[in-house]
C-alpha cells in the first residue's frame, strides 16, 4: 500500500522540524560502560548539555523556533536543570531510552523495562510524560510499536521508509491503536557529517559546516517542493560547536524562507497527521532465507564476495580507526 502524504494546515505546503538527541554521556557509556573512566571522552560528551544546549536555546529563541529534544533518562538524571530549561523555553521532550541502549535484538521484556525506566526518570526530573519516542541508534524492533502504544505514546520517529508522516500499527495491534511515524534519514543527521572520537566512533573525516549546510538546504528545498516533512536530527555535543551552530542557524533561516513551510515540533506534526490520514500501514516482516554459504550458521562451505562498495580496512587508513560508525 503506498503511503499517503498529509495535507498540511492552512496555507502550508510542507512541514519541517528541528530535532535534537541529547545523548550526552549516555551515548558513549551505552557502547562501553568502562568509558566512564575516559575523562577526556566524558568531557567531550558533557559539552552537549553544559555548553551547547544553552547556546542552542538562545539561537532557537532568536529564530522563534520550537524544537523537539529526545532525552535519555540517564541524561535527565545527570542534567536535570538542562531538561527544565528545555521545557521552560517551550520545547518538546521526547523519549530516547534510559542509557541510550542499543535495542537491536533486545527481548520484549527487556525493552519494556528500558522504556519504563526512561519514562520514570523524565517524570521524576521534570514531571514530563513524553508522547514521542526515538529509538537509540534508530534500532527499532518488531515488538516496539506495541510497547509504545501500551504506554500511551502517540508517535515514533525511528524508521526510514517515508518522506512524510503516516499512521502505522504493529503486530497484534488494531487500527485504532495505530501510532504516527515521522520518518528520519541518515542524510539528515549531523553524526554522519561531524562525529569522531578516537577508539569509539566516526570515520575520521570531519566535514566542513558548509558542506552540511549545502546538503541539508537541498534536502529541505526538495522536501518543500514535494509537500513532505523535513526532519533534521542533531546532537548538541556535535552541532553545538561554534561554526556548526552558525551553519545550523543559517539553515533555519533558509528553511523559514521556503514557500509555505510549517516549522513546528514533531508532536504537532504527528497530531495533525492523525486528523488528515486514515490509512493504517503495516510493515511486513520478511521470512528469514537462512544463511548463505560462508555466513554464520551455514552448513555449506564457501565464501561470499564482498559488496562492490566495500573497501578493506587497513591500519594505515584513517577511515577505519573506529569501532562503530553510526549513533543516534
Amino acid at each position: 500500500m503506498p503511503l499517503s502524504t498529509p495535507e498540511w494546515p492552512g496555507a502550508h505546503r510542507s512541514a519541517a522540524a528541528f530535532t535534537f538527541d541529547v545523548d550526552a554521556e549516555a551515548g558513549a557509556i551505552a557502547f562501553d560502560h568502562t568509558y566512564v573512566d575516559r575523562m577526556s571522552l566524558m568531557t567531550h560528551q558533557q559539552y552537549g548539555p553544559t555548553v551547547a544546549v544553552p547556546k542552542l536555546l538562545a539561537m532557537l529563541r532568536r529564530q522563534d523556533v520550537k524544537a523537539t529534544f529526545f532525552v535519555p533518562g540517564y541524561t535527565a538524571e545527570l542534567h536535570p536543570d538542562v531538561v527544565k530549561a528545555l521545557i521552560d523555553d517551550g520545547h518538546e521532550i521526547g523519549h530516547h531510552g534510559y542509557l541510550h541502549e542499543n535495542t537491536k535484538g533486545m527481548s520484549e521484556a527487556d525493552e519494556a523495562a528500558m522504556i519504563d525506566r526512561g519514562l520514570e526518570a523524565l517524570d521524576a526530573v521534570a514531571g514530563v510524560r513524553p508522547v514521542g519516542y526515538r529509538a537509540p541508534w534508530w534500532e527499532y524492533n518488531w515488538h516496539t510499536t506495541k510497547l509504545l502504544a501500551e504506554r500511551g505514546f502517540r508517535y515514533d520517529s525511528s524508521l526510514l521508509d517515508g518522506d512524510a508522516p503516516y499512521l502505522f500499527a504493529g503486530e497484534g495491534m488494531t487500527d485504532a491503536q495505530a501510532l504516527v511515524e515521522v520518518p528520519i534519514d541518515w542524510a539528515l543527521d549531523d553524526w554522519e557529517q561531524y562525529a569522531f572520537y578516537p577508539g569509539w566512533t566516526g570515520s575520521g573525516v570531519i566535514e566542513s559546516p558548509n558542506k552540511a549546510l549545502e546538503l541539508w538546504s537541498l534536502e529541505a528545498q526538495a522536501s518543500n517542493a514535494a509537500g513532505g516533512a523535513f526532519v533534521l536530527t542533531n546532537h548538541p555535543f556535535i552541532s553545538g560547536r561554534p561554526s556548526r551552530l552558525t551553519a545550523l542557524e543559517t539553515l533555519i533561516e533558509r528553511v523559514k524562507e521556503l514557500d509555505g513551510v510549517w516549522i513546528t515540533t514533531l508532536e504537532q506534526i504527528a497530531e495533525h497527521t492523525r486528523t488528515v490520514i486514515t490509512d493504517v500501514y503495516r510493515h511486513q516482516r520478511l521470512p528469514d532465507p537462512g544463511p548463505l554459504p560462508g555466513q554464520p550458521g551455514s552448513t555449506t562451505t564457501g565464501t561470499v564476495a564482498p559488496a562492490a562498495q566495500e573497501l578493506p580496512a587497513t591500519d594505515s587508513d584513517p577511515r577505519f580507526v573506529s569501532t562503530m560508525t553510526g549513533e543516534q
